[in-house]
């Protein structure tokens, strides 16, 4: 069996195992120091999380709103190497919808850490903040900003 069927299988249980309306983040961390993030969505899970996206976009919510909400509502626990982060998407729609916003000081503090790695990395910074990353299959498969 491959490590990449050795995850898929691992996620699989995972997301039996979780709440109705999740989005999971499952991260497998290697030995060498890396890590291969996966994705999965249990039941009703995918269409509310793209359903968050288009009203989070249309808000505009941007990425330092989405660490912030997520990070507001996630439960982490631990399989081993394999770190879980849970996200149920009701509390997240809720905020959503009534207009959370990450708090001034922490968007520019984020604001400051996106320059400096730019800088860091030879790249021009780009202005403002990134849009609003996502918390459905739609959204998070994006690979371009």
């Amino acid at each position: 069996m491959t490590t990449t069927a050795i995850e898929l299988a691992a996620v699989a249980s995972i997301a039996a195992d979780a709440e109705p309306e999740t989005w999971l983040q499952i991260n497998f961390h290697k030995p060498c120091g890396g890590v291969t993030i996966r994705y999965a969505w249990t039941n009703g899970g995918a269409d509310l999380g793209d359903r968050i996206d288009l009203l989070a976009l249309a808000a505009p919510l941007d990425a330092a709103d989405w660490i912030h909400i997520t990070s507001e509502h996630v439960q982490t626990s631990h399989r081993g190497r394999i770190e879980i982060q849970a996200h149920p998407l009701r509390p997240i729609l809720a905020d959503v919808q009534a207009g959370v916003r990450c708090p001034t000081d922490r968007n520019e503090f984020l604001l400051r850490v996106i320059d400096l790695a730019a800088t860091e990395t030879g790249q021009t910074p780009r202005p403002g903040m990134p849009r609003w990353i996502g918390v459905g299959p739609t959204l998070l498969a994006r690979r371009t900003p």
